[in-house]
C-alpha cells in the first residue's frame, strides 16, 4: 500500500470553476493538510492567480508531465478533460476524486458519500480514481440512506427543483443578467439554457433519451442502485430547472419493506450524519434554497405519512441542499479526508469522517 505523507500535494483540476473555487474554500476551512496547492484550469486560465492560505497560487495549463508529484487530485472539468487526464494523474502516483460523470458507473471505481458507503474505499490498495456521485443523488442519499438501513426502502420517487448553480458559473450569470434585464425593461439574453431562466422552469436540460428520461433522472436511478448495492432498487426521478441560484430541492416519496411512523423517520433523522431538520409546521418553515445556500448539511422537512401507501409504509420528505459544497465541492473533499484516514501517516484535521473505513 502506497501511503499518503502527513502534508500530501493537492492539485485541482478546473480550479477556476464555481465548484473549484468552493473546493480551496474548503480545504481552507476544514483545515486540510496541503504542503503543495497546484491550480489547473484551462489555457485561457492560465496565469491567472488565487489565494490560499494567504499566499497567491498561478493557474497552470494541463500539459505533459504536469502530474508528477501530486498526491491527491480534486477534478472538476467536466467528462472530456477527466476521461483525457485523469488516467495520467493515476500513472503518475495520485489519487484522482472525480466530479464529472466520466467514471460513476465503472464497475471497478468506488461511488462515494461519505456519510452513506465510506467502505467502498476499502477495497482499494492503491491509488486509483473515485467518483463523486451526482449532485442530486447525493442530497437524496445524504438524507434517505438512514431510512433505509433502518426501515428498508422498496421504492423512492423523486421529484427535483434544481438550481443554475448545477449547470455552472455561466447559469448562474444568466439567470442574474435576466433578473437585470427585467428590471431594466430590457430583452432576455438566453445563450445557456435557450430560453428565459426567469420566472420560468423547464425540463432538466440534460439529453433526453428514446425511453422519455433525461440524463439527470436516469443518474438518480443508476447511481442509487450502485451505491446502495441494490441493483433491483426501484427508484422514478423527474428533475427540473428553477431560477434558483444556488442549492437544489428535491420531493422525496419512499415506500418501505415494514410499517414506519413519522415519529420513527424523525427520530431516525435527527440522528442522521450530515442531516438538520427545519420542519416547523406552526410557522410554514421547511428546507429552502437559500437556507441552505453555503452550509454543509442536507436540510430535511415536510416529514410525513404517505397515505397512498398502505400500511403505514409510505413516507413523504422535501430536502435542500447545497449543489456546490455538498452536492459537489464538499463530497470530494470529505472523500479526500477519507483516503487521508486509509492511506495517509496521519489523519486529516477538521473531519469527523477521518476514521471511516
Amino acid at each position: 500500500m502506497n501511503l499518503l505523507t502527513a502534508q500530501p500535494s493537492v492539485a485541482i483540476v478546473g480550479a477556476t470553476g464555481a465548484v473549484g473555487r468552493e473546493m480551496l474554500s474548503i480545504l481552507e476551512s476544514r483545515h486540510f493538510p496541503v504542503s503543495t496547492l497546484r491550480l489547473f484550469a484551462s489555457p485561457r486560465s492560465a496565469g491567472a492567480e488565487i489565494p490560499f492560505r494567504g499566499e497567491m497560487h498561478v493557474v497552470e495549463p494541463l500539459r505533459e508531465a504536469c502530474a508528477d508529484g501530486v498526491d491527491i487530485a480534486l477534478f472538476s472539468a467536466g467528462k472530456s478533460i477527466s476521461r483525457t487526464w485523469a488516467a495520467p494523474f493515476v500513472s503518475s502516483g495520485a489519487f484522482v476524486i472525480d466530479n464529472s460523470s466520466c467514471f460513476r458507473m465503472d464497475s471497478g471505481v468506488p461511488l462515494v458519500i461519505p456519510q452513506v458507503n465510506p467502505n467502498a474505499l476499502s477495497a482499494m490498495r492503491d491509488r486509483g480514481i473515485i467518483a463523486v456521485p451526482n449532485c442530486s443523488t447525493i442530497i437524496a442519499l445524504v438524507a434517505v440512506t438512514p431510512l433505509h438501513r433502518a426501515i428498508g426502502v422498496e421504492r423512492m420517487i423523486v421529484s427535483t427543483y434544481q438550481a443554475a448553480s448545477g449547470a455552472g458559473a455561466a447559469a448562474m450569470q444568466e439567470l442574474e443578467q435576466q433578473a437585470h434585464a427585467f428590471a431594466a425593461g430590457k430583452e432576455f439574453s438566453t445563450p445557456i439554457f435557450g430560453r428565459p431562466y426567469l420566472f420560468n422552469l423547464f425540463s432538466h436540460n440534460s439529453a433526453v433519451g428514446e425511453d422519455g428520461f433525461n440524463e439527470e433522472e436516469r443518474k438518480l436511478l443508476l447511481e442509487t442502485r450502485k451505491i446502495w448495492d441494490a441493483p433491483a432498487m426501484r427508484v422514478a426521478a423527474t428533475c427540473v430547472r428553477v431560477p434558483v441560484l444556488r442549492a437544489h430541492a428535491e420531493s422525496i416519496h419512499l415506500e418501505f419493506s415494514r410499517a414506519t411512523s413519522e415519529a420513527e423517520v424523525r427520530e431516525l433523522l435527527r440522528h442522521a450524519e450530515g442531516v438538520r431538520i427545519v420542519d416547523d409546521r406552526a410557522a410554514n418553515r421547511f428546507p429552502e434554497p437559500l437556507d441552505a445556500t453555503g452550509g454543509d448539511h442536507v436540510l430535511v422537512g415536510r416529514i410525513r405519512m404517505d397515505p397512498s401507501v398502505p400500511d403505514n409504509r409510505g413516507v413523504m420528505l422535501f430536502v435542500a441542499g447545497d449543489q456546490l459544497r455538498k452536492g459537489a465541492a464538499l463530497d470530494a473533499v470529505e472523500i479526500a479526508e477519507c483516503l487521508m484516514a486509509r492511506f495517509g501517516a496521519s489523519h486529516a484535521k477538521g473531519s469527523s469522517l477521518a476514521g471511516a473505513q
